[in-house]
Protein backbone atom coordinates (compact mmCIF):
# COMPACT_ATOMS: atom_id res chain seq x y z
CA UNK A 1 0.00 0.00 0.00
CA UNK A 2 1.10 3.47 -0.57
CA UNK A 3 0.96 6.33 1.31
CA UNK A 4 -1.31 8.02 -1.45
CA UNK A 5 -4.23 6.04 -0.28
CA UNK A 6 -4.04 6.48 2.75
CA UNK A 7 -2.99 10.12 2.95
CA UNK A 8 -6.14 12.45 3.98
CA UNK A 9 -6.78 15.84 2.75
CA UNK A 10 -7.35 18.77 4.76
CA UNK A 11 -10.63 19.20 3.62
CA UNK A 12 -11.31 15.64 4.53
CA UNK A 13 -9.79 16.46 8.40
CA UNK A 14 -12.03 19.91 7.84
CA UNK A 15 -14.77 17.30 7.48
CA UNK A 16 -13.94 14.78 10.21
CA UNK A 17 -13.59 17.64 12.86
CA UNK A 18 -17.15 19.15 11.78
CA UNK A 19 -18.40 15.66 11.63
CA UNK A 20 -16.94 15.03 15.81
CA UNK A 21 -18.35 19.02 16.40
CA UNK A 22 -22.18 18.35 15.30
CA UNK A 23 -21.77 14.80 17.39
CA UNK A 24 -20.55 16.67 20.45
CA UNK A 25 -23.65 19.30 19.92
CA UNK A 26 -26.34 16.83 19.08
CA UNK A 27 -25.45 14.96 22.37
CA UNK A 28 -25.62 18.26 24.35
CA UNK A 29 -28.60 18.89 23.00
CA UNK A 30 -29.92 15.20 23.42
CA UNK A 31 -29.02 15.72 27.05
CA UNK A 32 -30.39 18.88 27.47
CA UNK A 33 -33.85 17.85 25.58
CA UNK A 34 -33.67 14.35 28.06
CA UNK A 35 -33.40 17.09 31.06
CA UNK A 36 -36.28 19.15 30.08
CA UNK A 37 -38.17 16.03 29.31
CA UNK A 38 -37.52 15.23 33.13
CA UNK A 39 -38.57 18.94 34.47
CA UNK A 40 -41.54 18.90 32.10
CA UNK A 41 -43.10 15.16 33.97
CA UNK A 42 -42.23 16.85 37.91
CA UNK A 43 -44.11 19.93 36.86
CA UNK A 44 -46.89 17.98 35.14
CA UNK A 45 -47.02 15.81 38.32
CA UNK A 46 -46.89 18.89 40.35
CA UNK A 47 -49.98 20.38 38.78
CA UNK A 48 -51.74 17.27 38.77
CA UNK A 49 -51.31 17.38 42.93
CA UNK A 50 -52.30 20.64 42.63
CA UNK A 51 -55.41 20.48 40.89
CA UNK A 52 -56.51 17.01 43.25
CA UNK A 53 -55.67 19.43 46.53
CA UNK A 54 -57.02 22.97 45.27
CA UNK A 55 -60.74 21.67 43.91
CA UNK A 56 -61.65 21.03 47.39
CA UNK A 57 -60.37 23.78 48.45
CA UNK A 58 -62.38 25.80 46.33
CA UNK A 59 -65.18 23.99 47.26
CA UNK A 60 -65.05 24.77 50.64
CA UNK A 61 -64.12 28.87 50.33
CA UNK A 62 -66.81 28.70 48.23
CA UNK A 63 -68.89 27.36 51.15
CA UNK A 64 -67.48 29.60 53.37
CA UNK A 65 -68.50 32.59 51.14
CA UNK A 66 -71.82 31.52 51.49
CA UNK A 67 -72.15 30.94 55.19
CA UNK A 68 -70.43 34.23 55.61
CA UNK A 69 -73.23 35.98 52.96
CA UNK A 70 -75.81 34.23 55.08
CA UNK A 71 -74.32 35.65 58.56
CA UNK A 72 -73.54 39.29 57.22
CA UNK A 73 -77.57 39.10 56.29
CA UNK A 74 -78.42 38.44 59.75
CA UNK A 75 -76.28 41.27 60.65
CA UNK A 76 -77.54 43.37 58.75
CA UNK A 77 -81.10 42.57 59.82
CA UNK A 78 -79.93 42.98 63.32
CA UNK A 79 -77.97 46.49 62.71
CA UNK A 80 -81.58 47.81 61.07
CA UNK A 81 -83.23 46.72 64.65
CA UNK A 82 -80.64 48.35 66.64
CA UNK A 83 -80.83 51.65 64.13
CA UNK A 84 -84.78 51.57 64.71
CA UNK A 85 -84.86 51.02 68.47
CA UNK A 86 -82.22 53.40 68.74
CA UNK A 87 -83.97 55.67 66.68
CA UNK A 88 -87.02 55.25 69.02
CA UNK A 89 -85.60 55.34 72.42
CA UNK A 90 -84.20 58.85 71.38
CA UNK A 91 -87.61 60.35 70.14
CA UNK A 92 -88.85 58.87 73.76
CA UNK A 93 -86.03 60.41 75.38
CA UNK A 94 -87.30 63.98 73.72
CA UNK A 95 -90.68 63.47 74.10
CA UNK A 96 -90.04 62.90 77.81
CA UNK A 97 -87.93 65.76 78.10
CA UNK A 98 -90.59 68.18 76.66
CA UNK A 99 -92.95 66.72 78.20
CA UNK A 100 -92.09 66.64 81.92
CA UNK A 101 -88.59 68.67 81.81
CA UNK A 102 -89.99 71.81 81.58
CA UNK A 103 -92.23 71.51 84.64
CA UNK A 104 -89.41 69.34 86.74
CA UNK A 105 -87.27 72.42 86.28
CA UNK A 106 -90.14 75.16 86.92
CA UNK A 107 -91.04 73.32 90.35
CA UNK A 108 -87.30 72.59 91.30
CA UNK A 109 -86.89 76.28 90.94
CA UNK A 110 -89.97 76.88 92.79
CA UNK A 111 -88.80 74.66 95.76
CA UNK A 112 -85.60 76.59 96.20
CA UNK A 113 -87.21 79.78 95.78
CA UNK A 114 -89.40 78.74 98.99
CA UNK A 115 -86.39 77.03 100.55
CA UNK A 116 -84.44 80.61 100.12
CA UNK A 117 -88.37 82.14 101.20
CA UNK A 118 -88.34 80.43 104.62
CA UNK A 119 -84.26 80.42 105.27
CA UNK A 120 -83.29 83.34 107.04
CA UNK A 121 -82.06 86.59 105.20
CA UNK A 122 -78.77 87.01 103.78
CA UNK A 123 -76.17 89.85 104.40
CA UNK A 124 -75.41 91.11 101.06
CA UNK A 125 -72.31 89.93 99.86
CA UNK A 126 -71.26 87.13 102.97
CA UNK A 127 -71.91 83.84 102.20
CA UNK A 128 -74.38 81.67 104.33
CA UNK A 129 -72.08 79.15 106.21
CA UNK A 130 -74.69 78.51 108.97
CA UNK A 131 -77.00 75.77 108.54
CA UNK A 132 -80.57 76.50 108.93
CA UNK A 133 -82.07 74.97 112.09
CA UNK A 134 -84.11 72.15 111.96
CA UNK A 135 -88.38 73.14 112.14
CA UNK A 136 -89.97 70.66 114.42
CA UNK A 137 -94.04 71.46 115.02
CA UNK A 138 -94.54 72.21 118.80
CA UNK A 139 -90.85 71.39 120.08
CA UNK A 140 -87.28 72.43 120.53
CA UNK A 141 -84.25 70.91 119.66
CA UNK A 142 -81.42 71.70 121.84
CA UNK A 143 -78.59 73.41 119.79
CA UNK A 144 -76.30 70.76 120.90
CA UNK A 145 -78.43 67.70 119.28
CA UNK A 146 -78.68 70.10 116.07
CA UNK A 147 -75.51 68.87 114.26
CA UNK A 148 -73.86 70.93 111.47
CA UNK A 149 -71.42 73.35 112.16
CA UNK A 150 -73.36 76.10 114.10
CA UNK A 151 -73.14 73.74 117.38
CA UNK A 152 -70.32 74.86 118.48
CA UNK A 153 -70.45 76.82 122.27
CA UNK A 154 -68.61 79.85 122.22
CA UNK A 155 -66.94 80.43 125.65
CA UNK A 156 -67.42 83.82 127.03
Amino acid sequence: MSREGCAVSGGEVAGLLVAVFWAILVSFLALALVRLAQVLRAASALVEQITEQAVPLLADASETVRSAHTQLARVDAIAADVQEVTANASALSTTVSSAFGGPLVKVAAFGYGVRRALGRPRTPGVPDMTPASPVIPARTVPAARRGGLGTRRRKG
